[in-house]
């Protein structure tokens, strides 16, 4: 009976608002608890918290002892976020449930384990507080599949990342400006649990590094390193800003990334099987020739139907080379784009994607960044070839 009654209390416990959700991703309905933390969570992050010696228990399986469920009563995920998050920079990573695990263990250990969001501790890291952050990194080679150790410097002072093909060497391979850059997790992708996608802004286009280093705390000290280099540009670039404002704007995740289907601006061409990003934030769909590739192929602006801007299933008239059979025509004031997608379900997930971009009014910046863009030369591997210049991008001809 009394373990009866104690479920019951945490039942009633878990659907308070304050405890509705994970305390550490956000996750709905968390079905776990930490007795020693005093926090709700789900079953993901109760994993992260086992590996910590927290004490775990289920609040549905588990026996429960009444002086544990006081405790629970007394604490709670809003008491404890007051002592365990009463410190956390605004640039600093909020995990969600459907981010890598990297990041939620990350996130768990530098809360409960190292402390550093506490006010009282020698944390955060001096990476955050100083601008600067120098140390080695795996690097995947430009047109190769090998990653080697490369020193990597970043400096909030100069809003650069740079980074040197040897420790010792006198000057750095590139310096990259942090006013375009974006770093998300990409451990799938990368092929790495810890893999991590750089873009920034070269010549007008995109490029890609991608990088990882063995300690899971190493690379996310790099990664909210990053975003607190991009936080203190963007309070120089937008001072009346407001957090509110400027956080979302630091780094983002890709609203959706796959293979698809391209043929030319003529719809005659051969489809090519090219590797698309969505990034909803710059309203770009950009596509590479295999995923894991250092610099864009073209990028499509995607603008709003009152612009001229359509997306829809489509079955191309005059189909050649395509082994896909699910079609999708975006349309642009300038010209009309078909992709082919290998299943209907992937289909219908960029149609949705693409229709939330186009369904989402555009900013003055936007309009400023497609104009950035008036028109680029087609671009092939071998060889540059003119190409018509289109107000979206770039086009690439003898590639697709």
């Amino acid at each position: 009976m009394t373990n009866e009654r104690n479920k019951k209390i945490l039942l009633e416990l878990v659907k308070q608002p304050e405890n509705s959700r994970c305390a550490d991703c956000g996750a709905p309905e968390p079905d776990w608890a930490s007795y020693k933390i005093g926090v709700f969570v789900c079953l993901n992050c109760s994993g992260i918290h086992r590996s910590l010696s927290s004490r775990v228990k289920s609040i549905r399986l588990d026996n429960w002892e009444d002086d544990l469920v006081e405790f629970m009563k007394s604490t709670g995920n809003e008491n404890a976020r007051a002592v365990y998050e009463k410190a956390v920079p605004p640039y600093y990573y909020r995990p969600l449930e459907n981010d890598c695990n990297v990041l939620r263990d990350q996130w768990i250990r530098a809360k409960y384990q190292r402390m550093e969001f506490n006010g009282e501790t020698k944390y955060p890291p001096l990476a955050y507080t100083t601008g600067f952050h120098e140390g080695i990194l795996w690097k995947k080679g430009k047109d190769n599949m090998q990653f080697q150790k490369r020193k990597f410097v970043l400096s909030e002072r100069e809003f650069t990342l740079s980074y040197y093909n040897k420790e010792d060497s006198k000057g750095p391979k590139a310096v990259i400006s942090i006013k375009d850059l974006n770093a998300t997790f990409q451990p799938q992708k990368i092929g790495h649990s810890h893999g991590l996608q750089i873009t920034y802004q070269d010549e007008n286009k995109s490029r890609n590094l991608y990088v990882y280093h063995e300690s899971s705390e190493e690379i996310v000290i790099w990664y909210n390193s990053i975003r607190a280099a991009r936080y203190a540009y963007l309070k120089t670039a937008y001072p009346t800003g407001s957090d509110e404002d400027l956080v979302p704007m630091i780094t983002r995740n890709y609203l959706k990334e796959g293979y698809m289907e391209k043929t030319g601006p003529l719809q005659k061409e051969s489809f090519k099987k090219r590797w698309f990003i969505l990034d909803s934030q710059n309203r770009k769909l950009l596509y590479f020739k295999d995923q894991l590739d250092a610099e864009e192929l073209g990028v499509i602006f995607i603008g709003t139907e009152s612009n001229g801007y359509s997306v829809k299933e489509c079955v191309p008239k005059h189909a050649r080379g395509n082994k896909w059979k699910c079609g999708i025509m975006v349309e642009t004031p300038e010209r009309q784009f078909v992709f082919m997608c290998e299943q209907e379900r992937e289909q219908k997930q960029w149609l949705n994607v693409l229709r939330k971009v186009l369904s989402r009014p555009m900013s003055p910046q936007d309009y400023s960044g497609k104009r950035r863009r008036p028109g680029v030369c087609l671009r092939s591997t071998e060889q540059m070839v003119p190409e018509l210049m289109l107000l979206m991008g770039s086009e690439e001809e003898t590639q697709n």
